[in-house]
């Protein structure tokens, strides 16, 4: 299955098709109609217009196109050379090439009379030149006030007065199966109105920190980009971002941004120009029912500490990795995906309290957000042995971490994973560094050997791996 996100656009092609249309002979007399025929009587009133064709007709004014063009160079970096070997062999003969002109097409739509135009950064990003088509025909250049590409969204200005705006409204009031209506440029086709229901809300589809996705079947394509997802009130609910699609066209399942998730971001990019958020320090992960179990939760919930950052406000707190956070600020964390979204609305230097299930009791540690710097983390990952888990260990040395690059130099390194093994089946993947066994450090493969010789029979066993610069907790059955 292939995710897309629905930037630039290739024009389409309509195709004309001649259909021969064989001539009956007529007959020599007319036989008697098999149907009734009304008869013309006085004018009957028409009925009025649906709902939803008084909603296009207000609404679409207020879309908008918005082209793009970028400077591309003569060469490019080849898909999968991430190391780029292959572009240093390749770019002496292609550095003299001539630059290329890439545009592209996208939507958008207006949310302020003096022309503020809301669409997806994907649609603006590394775009020399903007124009924005108005309803009317009217072609504007527009300003980029800001960009958040963690949200995907874009903020324009085009000097405008009095321009046709749709209004936000409430997208945490949506219900599944409510309908909803897109409007915007597929396929570079302007002014398109499509019509479907809310299938479901937060999704999570990988597309950044903050995924929250409302997920619709109304008909979104490339070009979509940008446009308003509309509800029965002719509100804007929604930013349509992305689809799902083997062929890169509609098959019902399309995503948009939820507005109340757009509204603080279009504030601070609209007096800023950028987006400042709030920051606890701690990477979480998802509280399955394995790891419910180990860390004495009455079910799945709230968000796991995997790691605490050093010099946090976390830290500082006192929040401790396989602490579980249940409550944030007065607000319950159902799921681990709510945390990073409540948190970076939190304004900097706010007083929280945050509880947490530590041992099966709930505390209560008060910490101060701070702002969230761009500080991104990675990690990657040779006396082997085998253990009963099912996993191939070798003892973790300072030389050995720094020739693959690894940020701990102490641990137990997975070289391979056995594959009908109790740790295959938990998901431990060669190149995780084991450093806990069942909440207890293990340094050393004599370590892990040892705690796991402890373990009582029948019961799960509770890893803490260290994984591409985070940390993460796996359950393992018996």
């Amino acid at each position: 299955m292939k995710r897309w996100i629905m930037g630039a656009i290739a024009p389409l092609a309509v195709v004309a098709v001649a259909i021969t249309i064989p001539v009956f002979a007529q007959p020599k007399s007319s036989p008697a109609l098999f149907w009734s025929e009304q008869p013309v009587t006085a004018a009957v009133p028409a009925p009025p217009p649906s709902p939803w064709v008084q909603l296009a007709r207000e609404l679409k004014p207020a879309v908008v196109n918005v082209s793009t063009k970028r400077v591309e160079e003569g060469w490019r970096r080849l898909e999968g050379d991430d190391e780029g070997q292959f572009n240093h062999f390749f770019r002496q003969f292609f550095d003299d090439q001539p630059r290329r002109t890439i545009r592209s097409l996208g939507s958008g739509f207006i949310v302020n009379a003096d022309g503020y135009v809301v669409t997806n950064n994907h649609v603006v990003d590394g775009a020399t030149e903007i124009k924005v088509t108005l309803a009317d025909g009217r072609e504007m250049t527009a300003k980029v006030l800001g960009r958040d590409s963690k949200t995907d969204l874009a903020l324009l200005k085009i000097d405008a007065k009095g321009l046709p705006s749709i209004a936000l409204g409430d997208s945490t009031a949506l219900q599944v199966g409510e309908p909803v209506m897109a409007i915007g440029n597929p396929f570079g086709l302007e002014q398109t109105v499509t019509t479907g229901i809310v299938s479901a809300t937060g999704r999570v589809i990988g597309e950044g920190p903050y995924d929250d996705f409302i997920q619709t079947d109304a008909s979104i394509n490339p070009g979509n980009s940008g446009g308003p997802l509309i509800n029965g009130k002719g509100q804007a609910v929604g930013i349509n971002t992305a689809l799902v699609s083997q062929t890169g066209g509609s098959v019902g399942i399309g995503f948009a941004i939820p507005i109340n998730l757009a509204k603080p971001v279009l504030i601070q990019l609209a007096s800023a120009g950028r987006v400042e958020r709030g920051y606890l320090g701690v990477a979480v992960q998802r509280v399955t029912p394995d790891l419910a179990r180990s860390f004495k939760l009455d079910g799945p919930q709230g968000a796991l500490v995997a790691s605490v950052a050093p010099g946090s406000p976390a830290m500082s707190a006192g929040v401790k990795s396989g602490d579980v956070i249940v409550e944030y600020d007065g607000r319950r964390i159902a799921r681990s995906d709510e945390l990073p979204r409540v948190v970076a609305e939190t304004p900097i230097g706010k007083d929280v309290a945050l509880i947490v299930v530590r041992d099966g009791k709930r505390i209560t540690l008060p910490l101060r957000v701070a702002r969230l710097a761009e500080a991104p983390e990675r990690a990657a990952a040779q006396d082997s042995t085998s253990s009963p888990l099912g996993l191939s260990v070798q003892t973790l040395t300072p030389a050995l971490a720094k020739e693959f690059g690894l940020r701990e130099s102490v641990g137990v390194l997975v070289r391979g994973v056995e594959g009908a093994s109790p740790a295959a089946d938990a998901g431990v993947r060669p190149g995780d560094v084991i450093a806990e066994v069942d909440r207890q450090p293990v340094k050393t493969v004599d370590d892990l050997e040892r705690a796991v010789e402890k373990r009582n029979p029948g019961s799960s066993t509770l890893l803490r791996v260290h994984r591409d610069g985070g940390d993460l907790y796996i359950a393992l059955g018996s």
